[in-house]
């Protein structure tokens, strides 16, 4: 059984510049807003994961969905950024509910992966539900906030084209330089890959292939894992602890 999900904090953004305002910090496109959900990133200037988060249209503001650990960190980049915008940041006070089947009235399918069902944004706390988020997560290879998505993070390695979170189309954003030469100037290297594990590893221990580092090895359900590889080294059978892993989209 799951908690509730007291792991989010919900704000509200109000006032004229509202959305001009997240156009230029995000890595998508908050027009989207107005055909639901939409799942987006702040970066620092050279590109690296600050935060993520969904957004969503309510009345005439937006709430900003947010991993609680990252609340205050973010409310002080935004109203950094803010200046003399005609923007207010407040606690909304609403509580994420999720779940899984069809959409309800007030919710929004999860931008995701349809497999990650919805999310609702409701006054009262949600009760505990008996879902297991992280494999659904694992089998479909979505990054965590703090687990995936760490400080060193570029967003591309990360997976966030897959699961909807950038746009390359829209204008300027904070870190867009660095993340559109990724996408259109160089090969990936390195980033997440669905691996299996056999054997007694947690998440965090080092990835060695041959003796040399090939990753590290992170979300975990049962026999399957989301490892953050070096695809270089991750050719064969590899080593996390005392496991085995291996990576069925090794080439050759």
């Amino acid at each position: 059984m799951s908690a509730p999900n007291s792991d989010r904090h919900i704000f509200r953004l109000s006032g004229a510049d509202t959305r001009d305002f997240l156009q230029g910090l995000v890595t998508n496109d908050v027009a989207g807003v107005d055909a639901g959900l939409v799942y987006a990133a702040l970066l620092t200037p050279q590109g690296k994961y600050l935060a993520d988060f969904f957004l969503a249209a309510d009345r005439d503001g937006v709430l900003l969905d947010a991993d609680a650990a990252q609340a205050e960190a973010l409310r002080t980049r935004l109203s950094m950024y803010k200046l003399r915008a005609d923007v207010t940041l407040e606690d909304s006070g609403l509580h994420l509910h999720r779940g899984l089947g069809e959409v309800p009235a007030d919710g929004f399918a999860d931008p995701r992966h349809a497999a990650m069902g919805w999310r609702a944004y409701r006054d009262d706390a949600p009760k505990p539900d008996d879902i297991d988020w992280t494999a659904l997560r694992v089998t479909h290879l979505i990054p965590q906030t703090g687990v995936e998505l760490t400080p060193d993070t570029f967003i591309l390695e990360a997976r966030f084209e897959a699961v909807n979170g950038v746009d390359f189309r829209k204008g300027c954003y904070v870190g867009q330089e660095v993340t559109a030469r990724m996408k259109h100037k160089t090969t990936l290297r390195k980033g997440l890959a669905q691996v299996e594990v056999q054997g007694e590893a947690t998440p965090g221990t080092d990835i060695v292939a041959d003796g040399k580092p090939a990753g590290t090895l992170l979300s975990r359900s049962g026999d399957t894992a989301i490892a953050y590889l070096r695809y270089d080294r991750a050719q064969g059978p590899m080593q996390a602890g005392e496991a085995r892993v291996l990576w069925p989209g090794a080439a050759g």
